[in-house]
């Protein structure tokens, strides 16, 4: 026999929770919109630097300076990888994605690897495994700015100069759209420009000279490469969050037609028992 009352309970407790990860989606939507217009907002940023770099390298190397130290290449050591993550959960599967793609890196790697954590959930990750954790960054909220990333990029510009790493990744999740967000890994030292295409090619005039524009721009782009990874990475936790809550609260609803369907045939049942009792005792009496 169908427990009536426990039926109400459960369903009593869904609709609950169906309230809860309904404003959780409401809320994630409109954070959502946000971090995808800065996120977006950086991209043509961070593609121009990438040229204007490439043409001071070509540059600097023609006229036979010595190369930047974040430009020279040496044979690989240590790697560092920072691993970036939400600080939250409830947004599907982003976190593991994640860190599953920097398990996989350091599996494929046959040197140590350190890691620079930033967000919470990466860090009790690679805590729980026993990971080389070289520092951890957290709580840096929905909407950082550039400073609060610089102590992030000074650590890897300072490790990569002083020779303490020879290869620097960033890994992090890639805003596609609000439905796909992928993990990517992405190199950031040694800085390798982009080639640029004959028909983009521009004949700047620095001053005073390509290597010491070069020298002052290279951290600069190591900064701008950081955070705006740490931008895509909150832009792609915000979306998946946001579906993430949607399909919770989906499930919910449907969790709560189904128990209210049960609901009407246990006191159908009820009620059909109750009748045939009433009708038997009558029956009985005459």
């Amino acid at each position: 026999m169908i427990n009536i009352r426990l039926i109400r309970r459960r369903t009593r407790g869904i609709r609950g929770i169906a309230k809860i990860t309904r404003a959780m989606e409401m809320v994630a939507a409109s954070k959502m919109r946000r971090a995808q217009e800065r996120g977006l907002a950086g991209r043509p940023y961070s593609e121009k630097i990438a040229q204007v770099l490439a043409d001071l390298a070509a540059l600097a190397e023609a006229g036979g300076a010595v190369p930047h130290p974040l430009l020279q290449r040496r044979p690989v050591h240590k790697i560092a990888i920072v691993h970036i993550t939400p600080d939250r959960g409830l947004c599907g599967g982003l976190v593991a994605n994640i860190n599953r793609k920097t398990a996989s890196v350091i599996l494929e790697k046959d040197v140590p690897v350190e890691l620079i954590t930033v967000g919470l959930k990466g860090f009790d990750f690679m805590r729980r495994y026993g990971r080389d954790i070289k520092a951890e960054f957290t709580r840096l909220g929905d909407r950082p700015v550039l400073f609060d990333t610089l102590p992030i990029s000074r650590l890897l510009i300072d490790g990569y100069s002083n020779d303490e790493v020879d290869l620097v990744y960033l890994v992090h999740a890639q805003f596609v759209s609000t439905m796909v967000q992928r993990p990517m890994v992405k190199q950031i030292l040694p800085v390798e420009p982009a080639v640029i295409p004959t028909a983009q090619n521009v004949d700047y005039i620095y001053e005073p000279g390509p290597a010491g524009v070069l020298g002052q721009l290279l951290p600069r782009f190591v900064e701008m490469q950081v955070y705006h990874a740490i931008l895509e990475s909150i832009a792609s936790e915000q979306s998946a969050r946001m579906v993430a809550m949607r399909n919770a609260t989906e499930n919910a609803n449907e969790l709560i037609e189904h128990l209210t369907l049960l609901y009407n045939k246990a006191r159908q049942e009820s009620i059909t028992r109750e009748l045939l009792d009433i009708i038997g005792g009558a029956a009985a009496l005459a």
